[in-house]
């Protein structure tokens, strides 16, 4: 494996030399501020960021939350990025909100929000989750009829949508910390966590957690755990089988942060990337029945991340990953042709004394260019950070936005990317990664020359449609029918 990581980065070095003009070679830095457009962006305490169209409006937000200070909700007006939910409920700066993802629990095509609340480090804490309902004004699911039986009262990290059955309407596993992980369903007014019927209600350090195609054609769950080993539960049928250790993604001595699902190799397959806090950080590729670390020597070396996003953020056609470091500067790689990965020179997110603690990407303005915001906190109060790749235009790209057919966003789909230079699967974001969830949006940028052939959608049921009309520069909104 030495021998493959020290192979890697000299190819790395010479794809590097022979384009002189990549990207982050031909301007000074790779991101602008923008962070003076969030008003009233005073120091706070922040964890988790997720992205949702809380009010309906097909504007997106940022939710942001708040650990002794209130819950956001920030959408852009007039340039600017703003708080627009301001309800006490939602805001709940009485309780220490650190992980948060947005999905339908209950079917009527709107997302409904997880609040994750941590008051203790580990084992039981006072001040249980929240499940916000938004319609006139939010309301908590859990404090419904005799919902309250069932409260998180576990110190959690993370929580991820997932829809197990394949009919839109999702469940939402919580990793806890020193406690039994928990999958709640909702059925009617009634919030139930079937954790135990289904044989995922494990003790252990849980932190991360992500969802989607990863072995077969339903959604799957990867947690990522510290003291103990990763889970990788495989859905058949609606229930789970642990796999971890038969693909050699359990990675025991590790303990996991950051996660996402991404196509490393460009050919169609999500492959899951791990950071490991103080650890080795791995892009797993999947390879037969087993997955391959395909980390260089520089990827992998240990730092004490949080956050790890994959995403196009300059629409050059490939994909970037961007770690999220607290109290250490922040790193990014770009993906070259065959996985390799090309370290991408940071100066405005470079953030060398930022106490990162979460972010997350959208094109919360729709100007096609995705924007990163970043979070700080835990061991000081910090303000939020705003950043957009440095380029003079969006260029090329395409974004899809698949739907249930209850009409909300397609968490856990996989949208594939069919050109005359690769073959690119993208899951539409099911949360957390680690406390965070990004747009329910795949967003591509085009490289050069490059020709769309197809897209298709394959749904949380595993059933799959191609995209009939594919314009350049453009939103495309999918809905699954039946």
């Amino acid at each position: 494996m030495l021998f493959r990581s020290n192979l890697l980065v000299f190819f790395g070095l010479f794809i590097s030399a022979a384009f002189p003009l990549a990207v982050s070679a031909a301007r000074a830095d790779f991101f602008k501020n923008n962070s003076h457009l969030i008003d009233d962006n005073g120091p706070r305490l922040s964890y988790g960021v997720a992205v949702a169209d809380l009010n309906g409006n097909n504007t997106p937000e940022f939710v942001v939350t708040g650990f002794g200070y209130p819950n956001l909700a920030l959408e852009i007006s007039n340039g600017r990025l703003s708080n627009r939910l301001s309800n006490s409920l939602f805001s709940d700066a009485q309780r220490k909100t650190i992980g948060v993802a947005a999905c339908d629990v209950d079917g009527d095509g709107m997302e409904e929000v997880y609040f994750l609340n941590t008051d203790a480090y580990s084992g039981e804490k006072v001040l249980a989750d929240r499940l916000l309902d938004f319609g006139p004004e939010p309301y908590d699911l859990f404090e419904q009829g005799d919902n309250s039986v069932n409260l998180n009262l576990t110190a959690g990290r993370s929580v991820a949508c997932v829809d197990r059955k394949g009919d839109g309407q999702y469940g939402i596993y919580v990793s806890n910390y020193g406690g039994p992980s928990r999958f709640y369903e909702v059925d009617g007014t009634e919030v139930e966590d079937i954790s135990i019927q289904l044989g995922i209600d494990r003790t252990t350090g849980g932190r991360a957690v992500v969802s989607g195609h990863i072995l077969g054609s339903r959604n799957d769950i990867l947690a990522a755990n510290e003291r103990g080993a990763n889970f990788l539960y495989q859905n058949i049928d609606g229930r789970f089988l642990d796999r971890a250790v038969e693909y050699g993604v359990d990675d025991t001595t590790q303990n996991g942060r950051g996660t996402a699902l991404a196509d490393i190799l460009y050919d169609g397959r999500l492959g899951i990337i791990i950071g490991n806090w103080n650890g080795y950080h791995r892009v797993y590729v999947p390879l037969r029945n087993s997955f391959l670390d395909y980390a260089t020597d520089e990827f992998r070396e240990p730092s004490k991340v949080r956050t790890v996003i994959s995403a196009d953020f300059d629409n050059d056609g490939y994909d970037e990953i961007f770690f999220n470091n607290i109290g250490q500067p922040n790193r990014m790689f770009r993906v070259r042709e065959g996985g390799l990965l090309e370290p991408v020179l940071l100066s405005a997110a470079l953030e060398a004394n930022g106490l990162g603690t979460g972010a997350a990407v959208a094109d919360i303005d729709n100007d096609g260019v995705l924007d990163l915001l970043v979070a700080h906190g835990e061991r000081a109060p910090q303000p939020l950070s705003l950043f957009r790749a440095d380029i003079d235009s969006p260029g090329r790209y395409l974004r899809i936005a698949p739907l249930t057919d209850n009409g909300a966003p397609a968490r856990g789909a996989t949208v594939i990317l069919e050109t005359n230079m690769r073959v690119h699967a993208k899951t539409i974001d099911a949360g957390s990664g680690y406390l965070c969830q990004m747009e329910p949006v795949a967003h591509y940028g085009l490289r050069t020359g490059e020709v769309i052939k197809s897209v298709s959608v394959r749904w949380t049921d595993g059933s799959e449609n191609e995209v009939s009309v594919i314009t350049e520069n453009t939103i495309h909104t999918i809905r699954k029918e039946g």
